[in-house]
């Protein structure tokens, strides 16, 4: 355990559900654990107990990637483990594959509504259809105006341009909207919606005051700092600047709230955890605008936020998260951002 990790409590020890199994993290709340096929190797689902017009049985809070594995494991869910009844109601907190993948397939097996911010349903709609501007090819040329020139990570890039679909092959026509603030009953517990920008479009977390428990979604993370990312869709945003002000909506839970990730384990220590997250994107630019003493692209940046070695899935992300951390400099002028004679985009100090 590293030493950030060690300011934090986590009530259940090393425990964790195995796929297809569910584990009792407080009365009517239950852990899922679902694989994923990324170095990221797995996604946390939550299901709760719940009666919608005399009906018993199942709220949902995201879904698992639409692979084999993980529908074997719902599979045997359905069939050991969830006798109670059916799901009623899938929520999502977010867009991502490992968040909406099975969305369809669940929604659709039970007939159940899909609940998500308005945001997030049409993100997850867009890029299922893999539209112009969300595809492999369409990125390419962000990535060379960044300074990305190795040909041969530009092509397996261009070439990842099923990559959504194969994992969300289905996103609900219909959904019911989650907005800011909104109260919502789950289990007869009311659930405030929280949303939150930067990681994704309007990324829903939910908070229950009477169980003392957040649903955090990928915002807060007890190991990891989750994605905050420039990508082509959106080339001139400064989602490190929206992600940062969005934890400040976290500010008036306890302390002690159970926080349930999307990864990791559930913990205690929300605001200790918060306060990690800051110093590290603090760090992060501090080092950044350092590097910028003599001019640097987003591709030139990469190497000093990751030092390793990076696929072409990973360095997509990794660039985009060196552009995040660059725009929030440039933005906040303490970066002047100038487009070179052969096209590619530097910062340098002002």
């Amino acid at each position: 355990m590293n030493p950030l990790e060690s300011q934090l409590s986590y009530p259940f020890g090393d425990a964790i559900p195995a796929p297809g199994t569910r584990m009792q993290v407080a009365p009517g709340l239950s852990w899922l654990r679902m694989p994923l096929p990324f170095a990221l190797d797995h996604v946390n689902l939550w299901l709760l107990d719940d009666e919608i017009d005399g009906r018993r049985g199942w709220s949902l809070i995201d879904c698992g990637a639409a692979t084999d594995a993980t529908r074997a494991a719902w599979e045997q869910l359905f069939a050991d483990d969830m006798g109670q009844g059916p799901l009623l109601r899938v929520f999502a907190t977010h867009c991502h594959p490992d968040h909406v993948g099975l969305s369809g397939w669940l929604c659709e097996r039970f007939e159940a509504p899909f609940w998500t911010s308005a945001a997030e349903f049409a993100f997850a709609r867009m890029m299922a259809a893999a539209l112009p501007g969300v595809d492999g090819p369409s990125a390419i040329p962000h990535f060379r105006r960044h300074g990305l020139a190795d040909e041969g990570m530009l092509e397996q890039m261009r070439s990842r341009k099923n990559y959504y679909p194969s994992l969300v092959p289905a996103v609900p026509p219909a959904y019911t909207r989650l907005q800011d603030g909104h109260q919502v009953a789950i289990g007869g517990d009311t659930w405030r919606v929280i949303t939150g920008f930067g990681h994704s479009p309007e990324h829903v977390a939910l908070y229950s005051a009477r169980r003392n428990v957040l649903v955090s979604g990928d915002m807060v993370l007890p190991r990891i700092s989750t994605n905050v990312s420039v990508f082509a869709v959106e080339p001139e945003g400064d989602p490190l600047r929206l992600y940062l002000e969005s934890l400040d909506k976290f500010a008036g839970l306890p302390d002690d709230v159970l926080v349930l990730p999307s990864h990791g384990k559930p913990f205690r220590g929300l605001h200790i955890r918060i306060g990690q997250l800051r110093d590290h994107h603090a760090a992060r630019l501090e080092e950044v605008r350092s590097a910028c003493a003599t001019p640097c692209s987003a591709a030139e940046i990469v190497p000093l936020m990751f030092r390793r070695a990076l696929d072409a899935h990973q360095l997509g992300f990794a660039l985009g998260e060196a552009l995040a951390h660059l725009h929030a400099l440039w933005y906040d002028g303490r970066l002047r951002r100038v487009t070179g004679s052969d096209g590619i985009i530097r910062f340098e100090l002002m």
